[in-house]
């Protein structure tokens, strides 16, 4: 069966749409926009449909007579509820390459009544989460007592409007990790560390990344961390917004930033996203002090995204994945993130 692809006219929609036409895909395009859609959709010759998302009629009928949608259409805290409920209406796959805490946890609560449809509900198909949830997974599997897991990564190659705008939404919002199992809000720039990604010890800071969420459902470990490298200055500028936290939650300062945020380009350039790269650092520990530690490489993380979100939907339509909340890890195994051209892991 065929699927559907909602917000294909945003960046990586389009990486989607264009990287499905490559591998002889034919999605259906969809979105709220018909003026960006409709030449896009004859442009990669594919069908579309326009529907907006407060539209529940019109969007259950853009769902019917496909199999799985992957929705790309952020910010996903707006956007993952319409969709999925009408997923849940015309029992069809639902997957999304959100990375935002919030919909991981709203959706894992969703988990019954995915079941009681017999459809897959899958987010985190994209950088956020693919190739962090597998290395978490792999190393639970090194490690099966396991208690602690830390993850860092190192990203270059830019950002694009729509996860601009996503991170805007959290903008004055504290950090995140997981302790005893438990979401446990935390200062931003909670704790820096040093991580080395291959090429010497790098700074790095916790974020509120998605794995804080999805690796509690992947891997059992109860306590979670994410880092992110940065030049110490970052850490700098991160900790002084403490002090500005209730200013940058007005919504006229949002507003502002907002506007200056869709006057960018849409993205990274095809050459940024080719010279770009992804490196993960993931170290778990037990209580008896033993450890296991392994990097993964690939390529920069929207040509990621486009890759992992294509095989996702596709493996999801071939059947056999489980249905209900799953993570990327606990529907296709800890070696899923190495199926995207161009990536590595090592053990150290």
């Amino acid at each position: 069966m065929s699927f559907l692809l909602y917000g294909a006219n945003g960046y990586t929609g389009r990486l989607i749409a264009r990287e499905a036409r490559a591998r002889g895909l034919r999605p259906t395009l969809a979105g709220r926009n018909a003026r960006e859609i409709q030449p896009l959709a004859a442009e990669l010759g594919m069908d579309h449909r326009i529907a907006s998302l407060d539209d529940r009629a019109g969007l259950d009928a853009a769902i019917a007579g496909h199999g799985a949608v992957i929705h790309a259409a952020g910010p996903f805290g707006r956007t993952s509820a319409p969709m999925v409920e009408a997923c849940l209406r015309q029992g069809v796959h639902y997957l999304d390459i959100t990375g935002e805490i919030g919909v991981f946890e709203s959706l894992a609560a969703r988990d019954e009544a995915a079941k009681a449809k017999g459809i897959t509900v899958l987010p985190g198909v994209g950088f956020d989460v693919v190739p962090t949830d597998c290395l978490a997974l792999h190393l639970k599997q090194r490690l099966p007592s396991a208690t602690s897991l830390v993850l860092a990564f190192q990203a270059r190659g830019g950002l694009s409007r729509g996860t601009a705008l996503t991170t805007l939404e959290r903008l004055g919002e504290p950090g995140m990790v997981r302790k005893g199992g438990k979401l446990t809000p935390v200062p931003l720039g909670y704790r820096t560390r040093h991580v080395d990604f291959g090429q010497g010890p790098r700074l790095a800071v916790t974020i509120p990344w998605g794995d804080v969420a999805t690796a509690w459902y992947s891997t059992g470990i109860p306590d979670v961390e994410v880092y992110l490298s940065v030049p110490p200055a970052a850490v700098r500028s991160l900790r002084f917004t403490r002090r500005l936290a209730p200013i940058l939650r007005l919504g006229p300062v949002k507003a502002i930033i907002g506007w200056s945020i869709r006057n960018r380009a849409p993205g990274p350039t095809d050459a940024a996203r080719a010279a770009g790269s992804t490196t993960v650092m993931g170290l778990v520990e037990d209580g008896e002090g033993r450890k296991a530690v392994a990097r993964w490489k690939g390529p920069e993380g929207y040509t990621l995204t486009a890759h992992a979100a294509l095989n996702a939907v596709t493996r999801v339509l071939a059947g056999g994945i489980a249905t209900g909340f799953q993570t990327p890890s606990r529907a296709f195994g800890a070696d899923f993130s190495l199926v995207v051209p161009g990536t590595s892991r090592e053990d150290l």
